[in-house]
Protein backbone atom coordinates (compact mmCIF):
# COMPACT_ATOMS: atom_id res chain seq x y z
CA UNK A 1 0.00 0.00 0.00
CA UNK A 2 3.24 2.27 0.84
CA UNK A 3 4.16 1.60 -2.47
CA UNK A 4 1.23 2.44 -4.26
CA UNK A 5 0.52 5.81 -2.57
CA UNK A 6 4.58 6.49 -3.60
CA UNK A 7 3.56 5.61 -6.86
CA UNK A 8 0.74 8.10 -6.96
CA UNK A 9 2.41 10.84 -5.49
CA UNK A 10 5.30 10.45 -7.77
CA UNK A 11 2.66 10.38 -10.72
CA UNK A 12 1.37 13.52 -9.03
CA UNK A 13 4.24 15.88 -8.87
CA UNK A 14 5.68 15.05 -12.47
CA UNK A 15 1.94 16.12 -13.90
CA UNK A 16 1.65 18.90 -11.39
CA UNK A 17 5.42 19.50 -12.69
CA UNK A 18 3.65 19.45 -16.87
CA UNK A 19 0.73 21.28 -15.48
CA UNK A 20 3.22 24.12 -14.04
CA UNK A 21 4.88 24.23 -17.40
CA UNK A 22 2.34 24.76 -19.47
CA UNK A 23 0.71 27.54 -17.37
CA UNK A 24 3.59 29.26 -17.19
CA UNK A 25 4.27 32.06 -16.93
CA UNK A 26 0.80 33.54 -14.87
CA UNK A 27 2.34 36.85 -14.18
CA UNK A 28 5.44 38.99 -15.26
CA UNK A 29 8.73 37.01 -15.27
CA UNK A 30 11.48 39.94 -13.43
CA UNK A 31 15.00 39.29 -14.73
CA UNK A 32 17.76 41.17 -12.46
CA UNK A 33 20.48 42.88 -14.11
CA UNK A 34 23.67 43.00 -11.49
CA UNK A 35 24.89 46.23 -12.29
CA UNK A 36 23.68 49.69 -13.29
CA UNK A 37 20.92 51.07 -15.52
CA UNK A 38 22.65 52.76 -19.23
CA UNK A 39 25.60 49.85 -19.05
CA UNK A 40 26.33 47.50 -21.69
CA UNK A 41 24.56 44.46 -20.11
CA UNK A 42 21.12 46.17 -18.73
CA UNK A 43 20.72 47.76 -22.62
CA UNK A 44 21.11 44.60 -23.81
CA UNK A 45 18.59 42.69 -21.24
CA UNK A 46 16.26 45.68 -22.09
CA UNK A 47 16.46 44.80 -25.98
CA UNK A 48 15.77 41.29 -25.36
CA UNK A 49 13.21 41.72 -22.26
CA UNK A 50 10.28 42.59 -25.27
CA UNK A 51 11.31 39.63 -27.73
CA UNK A 52 11.45 37.12 -24.76
CA UNK A 53 8.01 37.96 -23.49
CA UNK A 54 6.48 37.69 -26.89
CA UNK A 55 7.86 34.37 -27.10
CA UNK A 56 6.55 33.37 -23.05
CA UNK A 57 3.10 35.04 -23.76
CA UNK A 58 3.74 37.10 -20.82
CA UNK A 59 5.18 39.93 -19.28
CA UNK A 60 9.04 40.63 -18.85
CA UNK A 61 10.71 43.40 -16.34
CA UNK A 62 14.29 44.16 -15.74
CA UNK A 63 14.86 45.23 -12.63
CA UNK A 64 18.77 46.37 -11.86
CA UNK A 65 20.40 45.07 -8.20
CA UNK A 66 23.68 47.02 -7.69
CA UNK A 67 25.94 45.92 -5.53
CA UNK A 68 29.68 43.83 -4.71
CA UNK A 69 30.26 44.01 -8.54
CA UNK A 70 27.09 41.53 -9.05
CA UNK A 71 27.12 39.81 -5.56
CA UNK A 72 24.01 41.59 -4.65
CA UNK A 73 22.29 40.22 -7.48
CA UNK A 74 23.48 36.59 -7.86
CA UNK A 75 22.54 36.53 -3.75
CA UNK A 76 18.89 37.88 -4.45
CA UNK A 77 18.36 35.46 -6.82
CA UNK A 78 19.46 32.56 -5.27
CA UNK A 79 17.30 33.03 -2.37
CA UNK A 80 14.55 33.57 -4.54
CA UNK A 81 11.07 31.10 -5.04
CA UNK A 82 12.45 28.23 -7.85
CA UNK A 83 9.29 29.17 -9.50
CA UNK A 84 11.07 30.70 -12.90
CA UNK A 85 9.58 34.37 -12.03
CA UNK A 86 12.51 35.26 -10.96
CA UNK A 87 15.86 35.39 -13.65
CA UNK A 88 19.37 36.38 -13.08
CA UNK A 89 21.05 38.11 -15.87
CA UNK A 90 24.13 36.15 -15.26
CA UNK A 91 27.62 36.79 -16.30
CA UNK A 92 31.10 35.83 -16.08
CA UNK A 93 31.17 38.35 -13.71
CA UNK A 94 29.14 36.00 -10.85
CA UNK A 95 31.75 33.30 -11.73
CA UNK A 96 34.73 35.20 -11.01
CA UNK A 97 33.29 36.83 -7.81
CA UNK A 98 32.46 33.30 -6.61
CA UNK A 99 36.62 32.50 -7.04
CA UNK A 100 37.73 35.72 -5.59
CA UNK A 101 35.02 36.01 -2.91
CA UNK A 102 34.47 32.32 -1.46
CA UNK A 103 32.37 33.61 0.93
CA UNK A 104 29.41 34.96 -1.33
CA UNK A 105 26.28 33.57 -0.67
CA UNK A 106 25.65 31.95 -3.87
CA UNK A 107 27.35 29.16 -6.39
CA UNK A 108 26.95 29.61 -9.93
CA UNK A 109 27.56 25.86 -10.32
CA UNK A 110 25.24 25.00 -7.41
CA UNK A 111 22.84 27.97 -6.36
CA UNK A 112 21.10 28.04 -10.41
CA UNK A 113 19.86 26.73 -12.90
CA UNK A 114 21.87 27.75 -16.40
CA UNK A 115 19.36 28.26 -19.20
CA UNK A 116 21.54 29.41 -21.66
CA UNK A 117 24.14 31.79 -22.81
CA UNK A 118 22.47 35.47 -24.91
CA UNK A 119 25.92 36.64 -26.04
CA UNK A 120 29.61 37.06 -25.68
CA UNK A 121 31.84 40.16 -25.80
CA UNK A 122 35.20 41.02 -25.67
CA UNK A 123 36.50 44.38 -23.39
CA UNK A 124 38.19 47.60 -25.15
CA UNK A 125 41.23 49.22 -24.07
CA UNK A 126 40.57 52.36 -23.99
CA UNK A 127 41.81 56.47 -23.21
CA UNK A 128 40.09 59.35 -23.89
CA UNK A 129 39.57 61.03 -27.39
CA UNK A 130 41.92 63.73 -26.71
CA UNK A 131 44.97 61.16 -25.34
CA UNK A 132 47.83 62.06 -26.69
CA UNK A 133 48.15 58.01 -26.69
CA UNK A 134 47.48 56.58 -29.61
CA UNK A 135 48.24 52.89 -29.32
CA UNK A 136 48.26 50.07 -26.51
CA UNK A 137 52.18 49.99 -26.87
CA UNK A 138 51.81 53.94 -26.17
CA UNK A 139 50.12 53.36 -23.03
CA UNK A 140 52.41 50.47 -22.30
CA UNK A 141 55.47 53.16 -22.61
CA UNK A 142 53.56 55.54 -21.04
CA UNK A 143 53.03 53.55 -17.91
CA UNK A 144 56.50 52.45 -17.49
CA UNK A 145 57.52 55.93 -17.51
CA UNK A 146 55.31 57.02 -14.84
CA UNK A 147 55.18 53.97 -12.75
CA UNK A 148 52.12 54.78 -10.36
CA UNK A 149 50.33 57.65 -12.05
CA UNK A 150 48.59 55.58 -14.22
CA UNK A 151 45.06 54.27 -12.50
CA UNK A 152 42.35 52.28 -14.53
CA UNK A 153 39.11 51.41 -14.27
CA UNK A 154 36.32 49.28 -13.57
CA UNK A 155 32.55 48.21 -12.62
CA UNK A 156 33.72 46.77 -9.61
CA UNK A 157 36.32 44.02 -8.38
CA UNK A 158 36.62 40.79 -10.73
CA UNK A 159 34.42 42.66 -13.38
CA UNK A 160 35.54 41.75 -16.95
CA UNK A 161 37.35 45.31 -17.02
CA UNK A 162 39.14 44.41 -13.46
CA UNK A 163 40.80 41.32 -14.77
CA UNK A 164 41.66 42.60 -17.71
CA UNK A 165 43.43 45.85 -16.57
CA UNK A 166 44.88 43.74 -14.33
CA UNK A 167 46.40 40.77 -16.43
CA UNK A 168 47.47 43.90 -18.79
CA UNK A 169 49.35 45.22 -15.97
CA UNK A 170 50.71 42.01 -14.78
CA UNK A 171 51.54 40.36 -18.15
CA UNK A 172 53.37 43.74 -19.19
CA UNK A 173 54.82 44.26 -15.56
CA UNK A 174 53.38 47.20 -15.25
CA UNK A 175 52.80 49.56 -12.77
CA UNK A 176 49.10 50.63 -12.59
CA UNK A 177 46.06 51.43 -10.11
CA UNK A 178 42.84 49.45 -10.06
CA UNK A 179 39.92 52.07 -9.03
CA UNK A 180 36.38 50.26 -8.90
CA UNK A 181 33.39 51.76 -9.55
CA UNK A 182 29.56 50.46 -8.88
CA UNK A 183 28.59 50.03 -12.22
CA UNK A 184 30.32 50.25 -15.51
CA UNK A 185 28.26 53.51 -16.55
CA UNK A 186 30.76 55.06 -14.09
CA UNK A 187 34.04 54.34 -15.92
CA UNK A 188 33.58 57.10 -18.69
CA UNK A 189 32.84 59.58 -16.68
CA UNK A 190 35.57 58.93 -14.61
CA UNK A 191 37.77 59.06 -17.33
CA UNK A 192 36.72 61.95 -18.89
CA UNK A 193 37.61 63.54 -16.04
CA UNK A 194 40.66 62.48 -15.22
CA UNK A 195 39.96 60.52 -12.19
CA UNK A 196 41.43 57.28 -14.25
CA UNK A 197 43.75 57.43 -17.60
CA UNK A 198 42.66 53.98 -18.75
CA UNK A 199 39.97 51.34 -18.97
CA UNK A 200 38.68 47.76 -20.05
CA UNK A 201 34.96 48.35 -20.46
CA UNK A 202 33.16 45.36 -22.50
CA UNK A 203 32.64 46.39 -26.17
CA UNK A 204 28.64 47.08 -25.09
CA UNK A 205 29.57 49.33 -22.83
CA UNK A 206 33.09 50.76 -24.60
CA UNK A 207 32.36 51.27 -28.25
CA UNK A 208 29.34 53.76 -27.97
CA UNK A 209 32.02 55.92 -26.41
CA UNK A 210 34.07 55.60 -29.33
CA UNK A 211 31.50 55.76 -31.96
CA UNK A 212 30.22 59.26 -30.25
CA UNK A 213 34.15 60.69 -30.10
CA UNK A 214 34.47 60.20 -26.08
CA UNK A 215 36.89 57.79 -26.32
CA UNK A 216 39.58 55.91 -28.45
CA UNK A 217 40.16 52.43 -28.75
CA UNK A 218 43.62 50.97 -28.68
CA UNK A 219 43.22 47.32 -28.51
CA UNK A 220 40.73 44.57 -28.37
CA UNK A 221 40.86 41.50 -26.26
CA UNK A 222 38.82 39.48 -28.87
CA UNK A 223 40.37 36.47 -30.76
CA UNK A 224 40.64 38.63 -34.07
CA UNK A 225 39.72 41.86 -35.16
CA UNK A 226 36.22 43.24 -34.51
CA UNK A 227 33.80 44.04 -37.55
CA UNK A 228 32.38 47.25 -35.71
CA UNK A 229 36.31 48.31 -35.31
CA UNK A 230 37.92 46.76 -38.10
CA UNK A 231 41.01 49.22 -37.60
CA UNK A 232 41.97 48.52 -33.88
CA UNK A 233 44.40 46.15 -33.43
CA UNK A 234 43.41 42.48 -30.83
CA UNK A 235 46.00 42.46 -27.84
CA UNK A 236 47.16 39.08 -29.23
CA UNK A 237 48.50 40.43 -32.24
CA UNK A 238 50.29 43.13 -29.99
CA UNK A 239 51.82 41.21 -27.60
CA UNK A 240 51.65 37.47 -28.97
CA UNK A 241 50.42 35.82 -25.79
CA UNK A 242 47.03 33.90 -25.81
CA UNK A 243 46.76 35.02 -22.09
CA UNK A 244 45.09 37.97 -23.61
CA UNK A 245 42.02 36.76 -24.59
CA UNK A 246 39.49 37.56 -22.67
CA UNK A 247 35.80 37.49 -23.57
CA UNK A 248 32.68 38.60 -21.16
CA UNK A 249 29.48 36.45 -22.00
CA UNK A 250 26.28 36.74 -20.47
CA UNK A 251 23.35 34.56 -19.72
CA UNK A 252 20.08 33.54 -18.19
CA UNK A 253 20.00 31.50 -14.65
CA UNK A 254 17.03 30.28 -12.58
CA UNK A 255 17.28 29.70 -8.88
CA UNK A 256 18.16 25.98 -8.21
CA UNK A 257 14.90 23.69 -8.05
CA UNK A 258 12.93 25.68 -10.68
CA UNK A 259 10.75 22.53 -12.32
CA UNK A 260 12.39 21.37 -15.31
CA UNK A 261 9.52 22.29 -17.67
CA UNK A 262 9.51 25.44 -16.83
CA UNK A 263 13.33 26.02 -17.74
CA UNK A 264 12.84 24.28 -20.89
CA UNK A 265 9.96 26.44 -21.52
CA UNK A 266 12.55 28.89 -20.86
CA UNK A 267 14.99 27.74 -22.84
CA UNK A 268 12.99 27.64 -26.00
CA UNK A 269 11.99 31.18 -25.23
CA UNK A 270 14.96 32.53 -25.03
CA UNK A 271 16.69 31.01 -28.17
CA UNK A 272 13.57 32.17 -30.31
CA UNK A 273 13.64 35.90 -29.10
CA UNK A 274 17.64 35.49 -29.45
CA UNK A 275 16.54 34.91 -33.11
CA UNK A 276 14.92 37.83 -34.43
CA UNK A 277 16.89 39.29 -36.85
CA UNK A 278 16.71 42.97 -35.54
CA UNK A 279 18.03 42.13 -31.96
CA UNK A 280 20.74 40.34 -33.27
CA UNK A 281 21.86 43.55 -34.52
CA UNK A 282 21.12 45.85 -31.97
CA UNK A 283 23.75 43.65 -29.67
CA UNK A 284 26.46 43.58 -32.67
CA UNK A 285 26.21 47.18 -33.11
CA UNK A 286 26.55 47.06 -29.28
CA UNK A 287 29.66 45.15 -29.84
CA UNK A 288 28.57 41.69 -28.94
CA UNK A 289 27.77 38.38 -30.66
CA UNK A 290 24.66 36.20 -30.01
CA UNK A 291 25.91 33.04 -28.88
CA UNK A 292 23.44 30.29 -27.85
CA UNK A 293 23.75 27.17 -26.01
CA UNK A 294 22.47 23.75 -27.55
CA UNK A 295 20.84 23.01 -23.91
CA UNK A 296 20.64 24.24 -20.14
CA UNK A 297 23.15 20.75 -19.50
CA UNK A 298 26.15 22.32 -22.07
CA UNK A 299 25.63 26.03 -20.52
CA UNK A 300 26.03 24.24 -16.92
CA UNK A 301 29.45 22.33 -18.57
CA UNK A 302 30.51 25.50 -20.34
CA UNK A 303 30.50 27.56 -16.64
CA UNK A 304 32.16 24.77 -15.32
CA UNK A 305 34.92 25.28 -17.93
CA UNK A 306 34.88 28.78 -17.21
CA UNK A 307 35.29 28.10 -13.87
CA UNK A 308 38.77 26.70 -14.01
CA UNK A 309 40.13 28.99 -17.25
CA UNK A 310 39.35 32.10 -14.83
CA UNK A 311 40.74 31.04 -11.62
CA UNK A 312 44.09 30.85 -13.69
CA UNK A 313 43.72 34.42 -15.03
CA UNK A 314 43.27 35.78 -11.31
CA UNK A 315 45.76 34.23 -10.03
CA UNK A 316 47.93 35.47 -13.40
CA UNK A 317 46.89 38.67 -12.61
CA UNK A 318 47.06 38.77 -9.21
CA UNK A 319 43.57 40.73 -8.67
CA UNK A 320 42.22 40.23 -5.15
CA UNK A 321 38.75 40.90 -3.24
CA UNK A 322 39.34 44.69 -2.22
Amino acid sequence: MRLLHLLAAVALCATAGISFGQAYPSRPVKIIVPFAAGGGPDVQTRQMAPKLAEALGGAVVVENRVGAAGIVAAEVVAQAAPDGYTLLAGSVSQVVQKILRPAAKFDPLGSFIPITVTNTAPVVLIVTADSPIKSAKELEEAIKANPGKFNYGSGGVGTAAHIAGATFASLRALSATHVPYRGSVEIMPALLGGQIQFAFPIVGTGVPHVKSGKARALAVSSPKRLPSLPDVPTLKELFGDELFVQESWGGLWAPAGTPAPVIAKLFAATRQAMADPALRAQYQAGGSEVELSASPEEFAAFMKAETGKWAKLIQISGAKAE
